[in-house]
């Protein structure tokens, strides 16, 4: 493994948190308002989502026509600059979709960085490191963010800028290195469209595509869920006590991760379809809890299917971008959809719980539609899928 990818792990973890920490904090600043409605929370959401959406076109071709560290360090500064405003108490739903911003120039460059330090032979490991450490990352975001920001939102949000700094630093030490690729003239969004064609041609890149995009569907509609479903449900009191919760979901995320490379190579991607199964699964079987330690450990357990799912997803992504349109094209070109599931499963969610729905309904739901997606995306994919 090329000891360079240890600065990336160290400057995305330090992101990772940061990015948690601000979440968990803005659901703090919406828990102790008296005159938030009950979507907000989903909004925020939606609205961190849309730039995904927006700049998709843009971001992708960004990180690959310039240095990649440079582009995470032009990230995390956006990033910084989101968190500042809601420290100057701009408008959350304005403030945290700057964050989005910095979030959405992130992750091409962050994924699309991988194959060039790791290669094909340490790819699917690079990601389950990246992936490990990143969900690690969420794990101790949201605890201490939770934690700090039911103590003070304003120690809280300055937390949040200094590790959005510290990462921009870090990221210094990583190789200024392009691997430019031919660009289609024209316009950008025309020519965004024309490489998500040339993208769907085989079942493999489909499946990398559409599955990322249903675990991170259904991830981010199970979070803003269980915000709600937690106090209705579990009696839980602050943002602490739902962080707490979610930790068991981010431990089960670490432990897929960890034990996936062996079980789910690349040649073998169609093998990715049973954790997802299973993780649809847990999800209806959650619904049903109503008690803290057995809703705990069906939340390590959708953690750790969706860990072995979303692990080698990535890895075959971005070994297929980097062999045709850019890695970090391809990355963007996943984060669109992946980000334009996530507005959709979370918008519908928003509307859902603004019409009343029970978010008992709303998670068994959840569960069925992933179960059903699951089989969806994964038909015509071959198992034995060379390079």
């Amino acid at each position: 493994m090329n000891k360079q990818i240890y600065p990336l792990l160290i400057a995305q973890f330090l992101s990772a948190f940061a990015d948690n920490a601000i979440l968990f904090t803005v659901i703090a600043m919406v828990m102790q308002s008296t005159q938030l409605p009950g979507w907000y929370v989903p909004a925020l959401q939606s609205v961190f989502l849309v730039a995904f959406v927006v700049l998709a076109p843009w971001v992708g071709g960004f990180a690959d026509n310039h240095p990649k560290s440079r582009v995470l360090i032009i990230a995390n500064l956006i990033k910084a600059s989101g968190a500042g405003l809601l420290l100057c108490n701009v408008e959350p739903l304005i403030a945290y979709c700057i964050v989005g911003v910095g979030a959405a120039v992130y992750s091409p460059a962050k994924y699309g960085i991988l194959p060039e330090l790791a290669g094909h032979e340490f790819l699917v490991k690079a990601n389950s490191w990246i992936e490990g450490s990143t969900i690690l990352a969420i794990l101790m975001g949201m605890i201490v963010g939770a934690k700090v920001a039911d103590y003070s939102i304003v120690w809280a949000l300055t937390g949040t800028i200094v590790m959005f700094t510290a990462s921009a630093l870090i990221t210094l030490s990583l190789p200024v290195r392009i691997l430019k690729h031919e660009t289609i003239p024209g316009s950008r969004i025309m020519a965004f469209w024309k490489e998500i064609g040339a993208f769907f041609i085989t079942p493999r890149s489909r499946f990398a595509i559409l599955g990322g995009s249903l675990f991170w569907a259904a991830a981010a509609t199970l979070r803003v869920i269980i915000v709600v479903w937690a106090p209705l449900v579990l009696l839980s009191k602050n943002a602490t006590e739902i962080a707490e919760l979610t930790l068991f979901l981010a431990v089960g995320i670490i432990a897929g991760s960890a034990l996936v490379p062996r079980m789910i190579p690349l040649e073998h991607l169609r093998r990715a379809r049973i954790p997802a199964y299973l993780m649809a699964a847990f999800i209806i079987v959650l619904s049903l809890m109503d008690s803290i330690w057995p809703a705990r450990f069906t939340l390590f357990f959708i953690g750790m299917m969706g860990g072995m799912f979303i692990v080698p997803v990535n890895a075959a992504l971005q070994e297929i971008g980097q062999q045709s349109i850019g890695s970090g094209s391809a990355v963007a070109l996943q984060g669109f959809f992946q980000n334009l599931a996530m507005l959709l499963a979370v918008g519908g969610y928003t509307f859902a719980a603004a019409h009343h729905i029970a978010p008992v309904a709303a998670m068994f739901v959840l569960g069925a539609l992933v179960f059903g997606a699951t089989f969806l995306v994964s038909l015509h994919l071959p198992d034995n899928q060379q390079k």
